[in-house]
């Protein structure tokens, strides 16, 4: 360390402050649950800039969400001042974009590419498969769009892929890879999985340019390491393999993404890819309690493929973990709602509180119960707001004002709002397109498609003159869309115009936050934006529901895990094989440790599931907590006699809902009547979209 020191690191403890100080060359700093990974890490980085006078462009920090990587910059700038602007900060996607667009000529690309997404790439697939007359009941297109996804993050090409061919649908996944591959590279567009492959390629075919980048990145920097598939894991090697200045922070105990390629034995192994590795361990958890954390250890110390280290605190011991065998799901979600009550009314916040299930499908019954007792709660990862379908066609005709060529956008919207264009026409124009070795736009040339393509060519013309917002309001003026959904006069054609007015204050705030208001640089965003969700933002507390494997990173004073059952949590696939079971106990250990200060486990004796009902054993990994720290609760019935009680105070005998009627909610306000079910009224409110209520609650009254 050189004299006259100036930052301040006597916030951290003396293994934290031993990975900040620890010099150049490769270092592992195996980060437990809680134990402050980002802390270290944007420490470490400033620590860099400011202490040993490393130029903040020649530092590269990676990590797997665009949330972290903007904390991670904000805890940076914070640190470093306005230089740390300079440092490349980034998930490994919007950097392996950044590499695209420095070298797109390299690539054999034109500047204007876009990028598709998942479900535009199923289209690709559908279609190259409808073109080769294969029966999408004998051979599903999203089995061979996720081979295809699986072996390009794999790194296996389509030529590698060929001498694997054994059987039909093997030899049907390579000819629908390579032609795939060839339609993207057509259409000058590509898919998210390329923006990690063709960084790689790049590098292979031209070294040099490799060179450059490990000149310009001498400092690399990787959060969430156990989750690195084997194209990000190839792309760091080769960007660190000549200073080797790579410091990757990770937990192998919490790989539990195996299922969309990543590879924990990546962070086992990094002492193999570099001999002379230092590895700091972080085992001192700030989050929890001493039970909840002795019950973690307890757990993950039953997996064989593992790092030793064991997580402690000097937090209080806690309360023992509450374990409730239910007599079914309904009354499992009975005492939940029952206990959140009870939490709440002694005054902790519901955004301290979080109910987290192996499968979306176990909420459903969490809900019935939280509409039952008025609980407000909001669904993380649930229906994006990207993912809708008038959002998506207004993304298809940006991208295709922006890049003509993409041919996915265009058979999106080529005939919506409809124009008399038919499916043998755009069949005809597919074809032309491949015979002539370029994109069905450019093939135009008559008709009704001509009329589309000069609408095109004039709002591309027009869009260089206005701003992003001011684009979003010419394009669904002059394509039709607000038209034609203003002209339906339904209530479902206004919730779409409202989620298109929506998509305005996006470039509106893209707008006012960044200054920029290129086409290019929003679309790139957007194609980027992995963690949206389609929940009405407001204030009001709400309890979290959520599946355990979208919790990590995450933390609440309160954690319920629901459906702590043999073939539910462990997974039924995963029992069969020891990999699976150890990847279940993976997960179990990051459900354990989101908790702060109390946790509860639930399970039930039997369980409607998947329309099936079934009676499980309670889960494998009840029993390896160990009862010193477990509290069990007898359930003989009571809960359901409170089910009752609960349904006499909050429901009326029959509010009489019929499709149509105009009624008042006590927290929504004025609202319409669009479906009426047994027990289930669902309802649109203006500004907050569709709800689902319980149709004889007394918070609804007809108006």
């Amino acid at each position: 360390m050189k004299d006259g020191v100036i930052m301040n690191l006597d916030y951290l403890n003396d293994k934290q402050k031993q990975a900040v100080l620890e010099g150049d060359g490769p270092l592992l700093i195996l980060a437990g649950a809680g134990s402050g990974k980002t802390s270290v890490l944007t420490a470490k980085v400033a620590y860099l800039i400011k202490e040993k006078g490393v130029n903040p462009k020649n530092v590269v920090a990676i990590t797997f969400t665009n949330k972290a990587a903007k904390e991670m910059k904000q805890r940076i700038i914070r640190q470093v001042g306005n230089v740390g602007y300079d440092i490349q900060i980034s998930t490994f996607h919007s950097f392996g974009l950044r590499i695209i667009r420095e070298n797109y000529e390299k690539l054999g690309y034109d500047k204007n590419f876009t990028i598709i997404d998942s479900d535009d790439s199923l289209t690709v697939v559908k279609k190259i498969l409808k073109d080769m007359n294969v029966d999408a009941s004998r051979c599903n297109p999203k089995f061979i769009k996720n081979q295809i996804s699986s072996c390009k993050n794999e790194m296996v090409t389509p030529e590698k892929y060929s001498k694997l061919v054994n059987d039909d649908i093997s030899d049907i996944t390579y000819k629908a890879y390579k032609k795939y591959e060839d339609t993207l590279f057509r259409n000058n567009s590509l898919d998210f999985d390329d923006l990690l492959v063709k960084p790689i390629q790049l590098f292979m075919k031209h070294p040099e340019v490799l060179q450059q980048y490990q000149e310009m990145f001498k400092y690399v920097f990787i959060d969430e390491y156990q989750d690195t598939n084997e194209a990000q894991y190839v792309l760091s090697k080769m960007i660190s393999s000549k200073y080797k200045n790579i410091c990757v922070v990770g937990d192998d105990s919490q790989s539990i993404y195996s299922w969309r390629g990543a590879n924990f034995k990546n962070i086992l192994n990094f002492e193999k890819d570099y001999t002379n590795a230092k590895v700091i361990l972080l085992e001192q958890n700030y989050r929890s309690t001493k039970t909840i954390l002795n019950a973690a250890n307890n757990v993950i110390k039953n997996n064989h493929k593992k790092k030793d280290k064991n997580l402690w605190t000097n937090n209080e011991d806690g309360e023992k973990i509450k374990y409730v065998r239910a007599i079914d799901e309904k009354n499992e979600a009975s005492f939940v709602t029952k206990e959140i009550k009870i939490l709440s009314e002694s005054g902790v916040s519901l955004d301290e509180v979080a109910v987290l299930y192996r499968t979306n499908a176990q909420s459903r019954t969490i809900e019935e119960g939280f509409l039952n007792s008025n609980i407000p709660y909001k669904i993380v990862g649930a229906y994006a707001f990207y993912s809708r379908k008038e959002i998506k066609d207004l993304l298809a005709y940006l991208k295709l004002i922006y890049n003509p060529r993409d041919d996915v956008s265009l058979m999106r919207i080529i005939n919506y709002p409809k124009r008399a264009i038919g499916t043998k026409t755009i069949d005809n124009l597919s074809m032309d397109a491949v015979l002539n070795g370029t994109s069905m736009f450019d093939v135009i040339k008559k008709g009704k498609e001509l009329e589309f393509k000069n609408l095109i060519l004039q709002m591309k013309e027009e869009s260089k003159s206005l701003s992003l917002t001011e684009t979003i309001d010419m394009v669904l003026d002059k394509s039709g869309m607000k038209k034609e959904l203003e002209s339906e006069h339904t209530l479902e054609a206004d919730i779409r115009l409202e989620n298109l007015n929506e998509f305005k204050s996006i470039t509106k705030t893209f707008e006012e936050e960044s200054g920029i208001a290129s086409l290019e640089d929003f679309l790139s965003e957007v194609s980027l934006v992995s963690d949206v969700n389609d929940q009405k933002n407001d204030d009001s507390p709400k309890v979290t529901l959520m599946t355990i494997h979208a919790v990590k990173g995450l933390e609440f004073k309160y954690v319920f895990v629901i459906g702590m059952e043999e073939n539910i949590f462990p997974h039924i696939n995963s029992v069969e094989y020891e990999d699976g079971v150890e990847e279940e106990r993976r997960l179990c250990y990051v459900a354990i440790t989101r908790a702060k200060k109390k946790l509860y486990l639930i399970n039930a004796l039997k369980r409607t599931l998947f329309g099936r009902t079934s009676v499980n054993m309670p889960s494998r990994f009840i029993a390896e907590i160990g009862s010193d720290y477990i509290d069990a609760v007898e359930n003989k019935g009571a809960l359901s006699n409170q089910v009752k009680m609960d349904k006499t105070k909050m429901f009326n005998e029959d509010n009489g809902l019929s499709i149509g009627d105009n009624v008042i909610h006590d927290t929504y306000g004025p609202g319409v009547v669009v479906m009426v079910d047994k027990t289930v009224a669902t309802i649109a409110f203006k500004g907050l979209g569709i709800k689902k209520l319980m149709k004889n609650h007394k918070s609804i009254k007809k108006v």
